[in-house]
């Protein structure tokens, strides 16, 4: 017996009957995972900070009622509508990146956070969904328009994102944005000696980036010689894999959370290992591959280029940052403060995340573009 009846016309009704149920249960079965690893990781950081022990824990789970609200309310829009969200929420980001520069206070050697209240707001998280779904618009246009300078007007946005990226500094979300947005030129029918020039631009900044970048070579130099400096917090990650085996010591019963003070974010896989086990872990990276080609898949009869840009880059992104996060912690690559999705500690991540996948869950709807009349006259009645 189902909630809603197909005869319903309701807006509802509607959503529930084209939206891609298969990718909402593996999205809501890694939200579960991400609840768990909250309640083992976080208490153990509050208590040496001095602070309440379910202090993250309470946060967290304020930020995940907003973020679960976020993105079934973007799931819900038409496909306008999501372009029109990305554009407006992209302008707003430039402006919060600007502000960022100008007013920020610095912490560990940057300016990225806006301190609203108690709540620090990262307003690269959000442009990160915004970015994606303004490029994939200006490159649709061309194809509708080919006088139309979608190509130039990205490119230009592109550098200012990568410029203001950059000077906080945040190298990792530039290189982030770089790799998603050249995907997403390519696929748009990049010519390949733009390709050659791209990839040429790409590694040469990487480049100057160690050459000029102290923290930027330190931690190349690290990963590739790790006797060149201190590795203290991979290596503690990758004890607590070998701690851990094949099933884990247990909820709770980690060391690696009490002396690492990035447990409850950047290495909270490492404390799934030691707590969960090696079996845990290959079931989460499981659910993080399941929802990537999911959404990929929802896209092999796609015949509108927007939406194909868009949900391609915003899966793009998403898996790629699940990779960074996954390929720091088992010494992979070199070390990156970067969220695992609906896994790590933090407001912005996860609220940036959640728009990120309603974006997602509504350009893939079945019939989203065909009904798109019928969706409109559900919101009004609604």
């Amino acid at each position: 017996m189902t909630v809603f009846s197909r005869t319903d016309t309701s807006l509802l009704s509607n959503w529930w009957w084209t939206v891609d149920r298969w990718l909402l249960l593996v999205l809501a079965g890694l939200i579960g995972v991400g609840i768990v690893m909250t309640f083992s990781a976080s208490p153990a950081i509050a208590e040496k900070l001095g602070l309440e022990s379910f202090h993250f824990v309470k946060r967290q789970l304020a930020f995940l009622i907003l973020a679960m609200t976020a993105m079934f309310g973007v799931s819900l829009l038409p496909v306008v509508w999501v372009r029109r969200l990305g554009v407006v929420l992209f302008l707003v980001c430039l402006i919060l990146l600007a502000l960022t520069m100008a007013i920020a206070p610095e912490a560990k050697g940057a300016r990225r956070w806006l301190r609203i209240g108690s709540f620090t707001l990262q307003a690269s998280e959000f442009l990160k969904p915004a970015f994606i779904v303004f490029s994939a618009w200006m490159f649709s246009e061309v194809q509708k328009n080919p006088k139309f300078n979608g190509w130039s007007i990205s490119i230009i946005a592109y550098l200012i994102v990568v410029a203001f990226l950059i000077s906080q500094p945040d190298l990792g979300q530039a290189i982030l944005i770089s790799v998603v947005w050249a995907a997403q030129f390519f696929m748009a029918g990049l010519p390949m000696i733009w390709v050659l020039g791209f990839t040429g631009l790409g590694m040469s900044g990487i480049f100057l980036a160690y050459m000029f970048l102290p923290h930027v070579t330190s931690r190349i130099d690290r990963f590739i010689y790790p006797e060149s400096g201190d590795t203290y917090q991979v290596d503690a990650a990758l004890n607590a894999f070998r701690s851990g085996g094949l099933f884990g010591r247990g909820p709770g019963e980690g060391a690696v959370k009490k002396i690492l003070p990035d447990a409850h974010t950047d290495f909270i896989f490492a404390v799934t290992g030691e707590e969960f086990g090696i079996i845990l872990c290959l079931i989460l990276i499981c659910l993080f591959a399941v929802i990537v080609v999911r959404s990929l898949l929802n896209l092999m009869k796609e015949t509108d280029l927007f939406v194909f840009l868009a949900v391609s880059g915003l899966i793009i992104q998403f898996g790629l940052q699940a990779f960074i996060n996954l390929g720091v912690n088992l010494s992979l690559l070199p070390s990156k403060g970067m969220t695992l999705p609906f896994i790590s500690y933090g407001g912005s991540s996860m609220l940036s995340i959640a728009i990120a996948m309603g974006m997602i869950l509504a350009l893939t709807r079945s019939g989203g573009r065909d009904n798109l009349e019928q969706i409109n006259s559900a919101w009004r009645r609604s």
